[in-house]
């Protein structure tokens, strides 16, 4: 199958400790034939092994976006992976994130694609924070706003995490 004609994956990963798990999922998509992309805030590098990733795949930061814009007339680097995913996964979104994109926050590459993104392309939530932080009363008013066009949240399962709680 051509580049041309294969699905454009875009992940999203937040400051989660559930990132470690980005190379699994990045290699599983890869062997179902799609091309895969990664935006990640700057907190989810403190989990992220990029040696663990398949070959080739490109790791975007904060860092890269300014780096790649200049002056007016520039490309603007969340916009073009808007244009270029046909689905964005933010896998795993954190409590901080989902706090910042359902308030309309853009102060990362991750958050300005969030913003960017065409509701009529599928966009899918997998949120990953302790228990406590799912359970207060903040968060499902935060998830409501995502109930719309092509958004579509992953709901949260118990696990016991690294740290040893139950999440």
């Amino acid at each position: 199958m051509s580049s041309t004609s294969r699905k454009k994956i875009l992940i999203g990963c937040t400051g989660s400790v559930a990132t470690i798990k980005l190379p699994q999922l990045v290699e599983k998509l890869w062997q179902n034939n799609l091309d895969v992309r990664v935006v990640v805030t700057e907190k989810a590098k403190h989990f992220l092994k990029e040696a663990e990733l398949p070959p080739g795949i490109q790791v975007l930061s904060d860092t890269v976006e300014w780096a790649a814009w200049q002056d007016r007339g520039d490309p603007v680097l969340h916009i073009d992976l808007v244009k270029w995913a046909d689905l964005f996964l933010i896998a795993p979104l954190d409590a901080n994130t989902l706090g910042k994109i359902a308030s309309g926050i853009c102060d990362n590459i991750l958050t300005c694609v969030a913003r960017a993104w065409d509701p009529l392309k599928p966009l899918i939530f997998c949120p990953a924070m302790n228990t406590k932080m799912w359970e207060h009363p903040v968060t499902a008013p935060q998830l409501t706003g995502f109930k719309i066009g092509q958004f579509f949240i992953i709901e949260l399962i118990s696990k016991v995490a690294v740290m040893g709680k139950v999440l």
